[in-house]
């Protein structure tokens, strides 16, 4: 388990005033309505490169001001435009970044500074919206800078011919990598294509991978490198250190046994209950499930806990980012949809996994050990009692386990997490399940199941449903489900009783007719999963998945 604590934001002592080229006064007035004088060391490096025509690739740590370190020569790029004023859907400038919460973050962040620019109307586009409530938008106001995330961007650009990038000046791709790790490869390429190849790019990442630095060979040209490093006073010394890490940024570290983590939480949890913390979960079921559970735990009552995750609906996923973000002490429970970038004030701690711990290492970031709390209540016996009272609590916890093991195993950064060593007995009695189910990479593998206990004084399948609609649903389809494998076993023995009188190359070829047809019907129904015309549950159902 990681745990980071925040305080504040390093700054220089150079001034928004002071920078060359000079900003414009429209810009030092908005900065100073926003209470900005001073600049981070990624602003003070990067916006004068930028405003002098150069292209850059910046490495600065996530919390270090990169907003502002490209939307305030943005903004000055276009001013200075030979192209302006623009004409209405002419565009100057694209922002793209990885989440929905980021673009709208940076949308927001834009507002006050585009605002100086008469006739600039800037839109956002990301998803979880219709694609033709965003056409209209720029078809009646227009548009001359778009930020938004890869996808929802390069669905609009192929739609809208209306769209003239002839004299764009300026494109940023912000936390890069990340929309190389999320997939947005083909996205970003195709948006690339689109766009005049005299322009301006700024590459913002936290990290240099490969892909990024094929994405800068591919995207930018000539560009400036930028490496920012914080700089740190630690208590024990008054040399200054350079890290990645921003300044007032604690990283502490605990080791326990996976069958205690939850408890540890819980814990963590109690103890900052007047704070503001984040919590990380690998998958969006494990969201849900500890979501669901940590808000049933007496001990955690008074605590505001807020979930978040992707395939949560937007409005529900800005709604919860407000929420957290305006509270005084909450808890947020998320994926990484809120991992990067986002700015979210007076956070004190966040909890991640503990495998980052040798790889920040490695990176010569800083991470102090935490020594596990000995009062911390064993949370288990709670879990378990709700999972046998209502039947949502089981469901969840098992496919938050399942989703868990198999996100763990098709991690991208196999180097860090090693499933095979997984210790799936302790890691399902940390999840508080009744059991375990039945996993091909438990069996195949052979994972060690050991310091799991299975509940056995109770028929899981008479666990109910505290929801009594969802009950009877159930019920309704454990019915279907008998009278159907009745009617396979009455079809069954007929036909046993016919193919008795066929020979045994004709029992081969109706077994092989029907074997074809049942791929065929499962993969017509995949189809529609993937499409979105059934959903996974059922999905499950139809193909007998959810039998086990």
């Amino acid at each position: 388990m990681d745990l980071s604590s925040n305080t504040n934001k390093a700054l220089t002592e150079t001034r928004f005033s002071d920078l060359e080229p000079p900003l414009s006064e429209d810009i030092i007035d908005a900065l100073d309505r926003s209470g900005f004088e001073f600049c981070t060391p990624v602003q003070a490096a990067t916006i004068p490169l930028l405003c002098r025509h150069k292209d850059v690739a910046v490495d600065a740590a996530t919390g270090s001001g990169k907003t502002l370190a490209f939307v305030l020569p943005l903004i000055e790029i276009l001013r200075r435009s030979t192209s302006y004023p623009p004409k209405p859907h002419q565009v100057m400038g694209v922002i793209i970044s990885p989440t929905r919460e980021l673009s709208t973050q940076i949308y927001n962040v834009a507002l006050p500074f585009v605002s100086t620019l008469p006739n600039v109307n800037s839109v956002l586009l990301v998803g979880g919206r219709e694609v033709k409530s965003d056409m209209n938008t720029i078809e009646e106001g227009g548009c001359n800078l778009l930020i938004g995330t890869p996808g929802r961007l390069s669905d609009i650009m192929e739609r809208m011919e209306i769209l003239d990038f002839r004299n764009l000046e300026i494109l940023i791709l912000d936390e890069a990598d990340r929309l190389l790790e999320m997939g947005f490869q083909k996205q970003v390429n195709s948006i690339i294509s689109r766009l005049p190849k005299q322009r301006r790019t700024g590459l913002f990442s936290a990290t240099q991978t490969e892909g990024v630095e094929e994405l800068a060979k591919a995207g930018l040209r000539n560009p400036v490198r930028v490496e920012v490093r914080a700089e740190s006073k630690s208590e024990s010394s008054q040399h200054l250190t350079n890290s990645k890490v921003p300044s007032g940024l604690h990283l502490e570290y605990l080791v326990c046994e996976a069958d205690k983590k939850s408890s540890q939480l819980v814990d963590l949890l109690v103890e900052n209950q007047k704070k503001k913390l984040i919590v990380y979960f690998m998958t969006c079921a494990s969201v849900d499930y500890w979501g669901l559970v940590l808000s049933q735990i007496p001990a955690l009552k008074s605590i505001y806990l807020i979930p978040i995750h992707g395939d949560m609906k937007q409005s529900a996923r800005e709604k919860a980012l407000a929420s957290f973000t305006e509270a005084s002490s909450a808890v947020l429970l998320c994926t990484d949809v809120a991992a990067r970038g986002l700015d979210i004030p007076g956070i004190d701690y966040v909890v991640q996994e503990e495998d980052y711990v040798e790889f920040m290492r490695r990176r010569g970031v800083p991470c102090e050990e935490k020594q596990c709390s000995e009062e911390a209540s064993d949370v288990i016996p709670i879990i378990r009692s709700l999972a046998m009272k209502d039947r949502a609590v089981l469901e969840k916890g098992l496919k938050a386990f399942v989703s868990f093991v198999r996100g763990y195993k098709e991690h991208h950064c196999s180097y860090i997490f090693r499933w095979k060593s997984l210790e799936i007995g302790k890691l399902a009695m940390g999840y508080g399940l009744l059991y375990l189910p039945s996993m091909s990479e438990v069996k195949q593998h052979r994972l060690s199941s050991e310091g799991f206990t299975p509940v056995t004084d109770i028929k899981f399948e008479d666990i109910k449903f505290k929801d009594k609609s969802r009950e009877k649903q159930r019920k309704q389809n454990m019915q279907a489900r008998k009278e159907k494998r009745q009617q396979e076993k009455k079809t069954k023995a007929r036909n046993t009783r016919k193919r008795r009188k066929l020979t045994g190359k004709q029992r081969q070829t109706i077994q092989t007719a029907e074997d074809e047809e049942e791929m065929a019907r499962d993969y017509r129904l995949l189809k529609k999963l993937k499409k979105g015309s059934i959903k996974e549950d059922d999905f499950a159902k139809l193909t007998g998945a959810d039998d086990f």
